[in-house]
């Protein structure tokens, strides 16, 4: 029966990986395609292969996830919280998918493993959650607005001489390499997220011992689900954060794109922390937006982010919660 029950929570992972990549990764190069650096399906697969490779550059943000956050039971029980937790992000992101609500997949997934494992009497290492998902949720994307900023302001200053065509241009050709970088460091981030949750069910369920590592064939599982979602469906969507935030030009897109990059990488090899890359991506196109004149960023519409940024955690816990009961009454563990 554990053996059912581990087939059906990996599964269930692998499932809103390839989710996760339909909504979230079109924001890793939305800011190409709204200056006109890149078409939306070179773009797509662009993102589609840097979210793949990206997804081997290590496990350090897996090891957190299965780690440091909650420790459900062995057994059963413990992989029936995994099942509640990942159904309650699977839900909330849909809805808010087919809303058009924003949202972080991240913080879903976190805030249902914290609901469900509390429903389930399981422990939650507050220590980690506070550390590795509160404190980057508030400060990453500040730190990618200030960054943002910065490199927008480095760039006008060195070629405030520029030719203003040429400029442009080659803005462009360059935004092939920040689109790559980004997206490679979106793979990074989460990719490691949802390989986590699969170790950690392996571990309630007995199959691999705790600290042993992530297994190479869930790297790959979850590197082509999240590779597969991106292009099966990110192209739809690829319009939205761009312009929605403010209109993006070549040279803010390459820098907003550079500070998000490094924002994820610095994270994943120097923190090794896990962060919401539509938090850090959004951020930093504020940060270059900001750097025209302030009637250009939209903050109607950033206000109405950071609102539905706040609600996603705790609400996702409490569906995750819900779910776990209902789970325990209809299949006792």
């Amino acid at each position: 029966m554990d053996t059912l029950a581990l087939v059906v929570v990996v599964s269930a992972v692998l499932f809103y990986t390839g989710v996760n990549g339909f909504r979230d990764s079109a924001d890793a190069i939305a800011t190409s395609v709204s200056a006109r650096a890149l078409t939306p399906r070179v773009a797509v697969a662009l993102a589609a292969l840097m979210n793949l490779a990206g997804a081997f550059l290590g496990t350090t943000v897996a090891r957190v996830v299965s780690e440091d956050l909650v420790t459900p039971p062995e057994g059963g029980r413990g992989l029936l919280m995994l099942f509640a937790a990942v159904c309650g992000a699977l839900l909330w992101s849909a809805a808010a998918w087919y809303l058009r609500l924003p949202s972080s997949s991240s913080q879903a997934l976190f805030g249902g493993l914290v609901g469900a494992v509390l429903a389930g009497a399981g422990a939650v290492h507050w220590g980690g959650v506070l550390l590795k998902v509160v404190l980057p949720l508030l400060l990453a994307p500040l730190v990618a607005l200030a960054v943002g900023r910065l490199v927008v302001a480095g760039l006008m200053w060195t070629f405030r001489r520029a030719q203003p065509h040429r400029a442009q241009r080659g803005f462009r050709a360059a935004q092939t390499v920040s689109t790559a970088g980004m997206a490679l460091g979106h793979g990074l981030q989460d990719a490691q997220k949802t390989m986590g949750v699969v170790v950690l069910a392996l571990v309630v369920a007995g199959e691999v011992e705790a600290g042993s590592g992530v297994p190479l064939w869930t790297q790959a599982a979850c590197a082509l689900m999240l590779a597969a979602g991106t292009y099966a469906g990110g192209w739809r969507v690829v319009r939205g954060l761009g312009r929605r935030v403010f209109a993006v030009d070549a040279p803010r897109g390459f820098a907003a794109e550079s500070s998000a990059a490094a924002v994820m990488f610095t994270s994943a090899f120097v923190l090794h922390a896990p962060v919401p890359t539509t938090h850090v991506v959004t951020g930093s196109i504020v940060g270059a937006g900001t750097t025209r004149r302030r009637t250009v960023a939209r903050w109607a519409v950033a206000r109405t982010i950071v609102i539905g940024w706040s609600v996603t955690l705790p609400a996702v816990a409490v569906l995750a919660a819900a779910l776990f009961f209902v789970g325990a009454v209809l299949l006792p563990v």
